[in-house]
């Protein structure tokens, strides 16, 4: 029986051609391209902060085989800076807020937030918290996140960001 499978995929604008183990998740196979964004902390899909953006859908890292990654886009946190390093506007509205205390799982946040903002231009208050129903910050930043939401998306509103 043959345990590996060779995969073709997008990795933040890059053609990856590699070869997976098929007992290997999403977030393993990113740490092995020494992406450290995202991260696996429950291994159940219940906290976010594992959350990559496929296909441009938001989905729990750690749980999705990385030979399913076949065929497709994948975008972590490490995307949103541009060549120059500058942050992205999601990323400085976290900054800005002091949207994260330990930052475990602010990229989970900045890619949900991502997510949101690209279905949901101008969300409510309770529109965001809905949205964040399946990421957890221990730290108890949640206050601080809305407004950085909030933030980013008027900073995407403007003509020039984004």
């Amino acid at each position: 029986m043959n345990n590996s499978k060779s995969i073709r995929f997008q990795l933040n604008g890059q053609t990856i051609s590699t070869v997976v183990e098929n007992h290997i998740n999403v977030i393993e196979l990113l740490n092995q391209f020494q992406l450290k964004g995202a991260r696996e902390s429950c291994g159940q899909g219940l906290c976010g902060a594992c959350t990559v953006l496929v296909d441009d859908l938001a989905v729990s890292g750690c749980l999705m085989p990385a030979v399913m990654l076949d065929g497709k886009s994948v975008e972590t946190a490490e995307s949103l800076s541009g060549l120059n390093e500058s942050l992205h506007p999601i990323q400085q509205a976290f900054v800005d807020h002091g949207a994260f205390q330990c930052g475990f799982c602010t990229p989970g946040f900045i890619m949900m937030t991502k997510h949101l903002l690209d279905l949901n231009p101008n969300p409510t208050d309770d529109e965001i918290r809905d949205f964040f129903a399946g990421n957890l910050c221990r730290c108890g930043t949640y206050p601080e996140i809305i407004t950085a939401v909030k933030q980013a998306a008027q900073s995407r509103q403007q003509p020039s960001a984004l």
